[in-house]
């Protein structure tokens, strides 16, 4: 089966242009698959969020649109909250944080509109959101505010699946250098403050690499505290196992880049060194072990050596899902950074986008699209 593919790729910030990429790129991606049905992972950012919540017409409207082209959205990816596709947009992605009301006001808007996208053999719709902040600064009271914020939207949550018969589940999407750094972090915070029934993880692959956790015991860590993995973002990190040599060096140097935040993390024997950026980490890591680089690359192309991918993490935790779930997540292809890979300008993305979409499909297995 083919998993939904991650919008946020592309830079549409308003309604129009939103319909725009998908003409241009969502459908002939389907085209270039030959199927029928394409699975989207929608990104609206808060401003096309609130337009389409308060106007049902609207929403009418857009899901009158997707299926005109064969295009299908069970999940949102509602971390980025605007401006994705800035000139520099770093740690501000982490922004509204969860205690912002913005946030959570986002986020409704988001629950409101995935409810009427969702189609008819969808029996449930997911939301990712980032885990709570970047580390700095946080405190008891961030906590506080952030708990208080998720009850309220579990609320509304319960509600809306009330209103509509299907329900609409959270997904806290750990990431390195966030409050929820790492899927341990996650569920020590999550396990006791949320309601499991609609609150529970994005698994991230790519983070979940960068993080040098055991990918099948991440997984077992998630289902024995009674949450569960809500949606599984299929993605792979960049990895160099010897980033002091002059080759790994420059080969590693060459994804620096401005746009993103490329958190680095170096596996050692006394433990997994941190760097908040891929130029940071070039002057401060000691670079004696391996790297791993929070840098989404094509699951189907693996990256010329000393470079390599983290696909094996990915594979072994999508086996470690469908061992230990008693519900499929939703599963979406996230490689939100075709744009800004080197040689980006010869890229065809939506050729691109197809060809990571095949590989998925012959590699994870069965799966709930999206």
């Amino acid at each position: 089966m083919i998993p939904a593919y991650c919008t946020n790729v592309h830079p549409a910030e308003d309604l129009a242009g939103v319909v725009a990429q998908l003409d241009r790129y969502a459908v002939p991606v389907r085209e270039r698959l030959g199927v029928d049905e394409l699975a989207l992972g929608l990104w609206l950012a808060e401003p096309v969020a609130r337009g389409l919540a308060d106007d049902p017409a609207a929403r009418r409207g857009l899901a009158g649109e997707l299926r005109a082209r064969g295009l299908t959205v069970s999940t949102l990816n509602a971390f980025p909250y605007g401006g994705f596709h800035d000139e520099v947009v770093k740690h501000a992605v982490y922004l509204p944080t969860w205690t912002d009301p913005r946030r959570l006001a986002y986020t409704m808007e988001c629950a409101t509109v995935l409810a009427d996208l969702l189609p008819d053999s969808a029996d449930h719709g997911s939301i990712s959101t980032l885990p709570l902040a970047w580390r700095e600064p946080w405190t008891g009271e961030d906590d506080a505010r952030a708990q208080a914020a998720l009850g309220e939207l579990t609320g509304f949550l319960r509600a809306e699946a009330s209103r509509h018969g299907r329900p609409i589940k959270l997904a806290m999407e750990p990431e390195p250098g966030c409050v929820l750094d790492t899927v341990a972090d996650a569920v020590g915070w999550l396990a006791d403050r949320v309601d499991h029934d609609h609150v529970g993880l994005c698994l991230d692959t790519c983070h979940l690499a960068v993080s040098f956790a055991d990918p099948v015991e991440a997984v077992k860590s998630i289902h024995a505290t009674g949450l569960s993995v809500v949606k599984v973002q299929a993605s792979a990190a960049l990895e160099v196992a010897e980033p002091g040599s002059a080759e790994g060096r420059d080969a590693i140097a060459a994804f620096a880049e401005p746009r993103y935040l490329h958190q680095v993390r170096e596996n050692t024997p006394d433990g997994v060194l941190a760097a908040d950026d891929l130029p940071e980490a070039l002057t401060s890591l000691p670079a004696g072990h391996p790297w791993r680089v929070h840098f989404h690359v094509p699951l189907h192309a693996q990256p010329s050596a000393p470079l390599t991918s983290t696909t094996d993490v990915l594979l072994a935790a999508m086996g470690a899902v469908r061992a230990t779930a008693d519900a499929t997540p939703h599963v979406e292809v996230e490689t939100y950074t075709w744009t800004v890979l080197p040689g980006s300008d010869a890229v065809d993305l939506a050729e691109g986008i197809a060809a990571e979409l095949r590989w998925a499909a012959d590699h994870l297995g069965e799966g709930n699209p999206g």
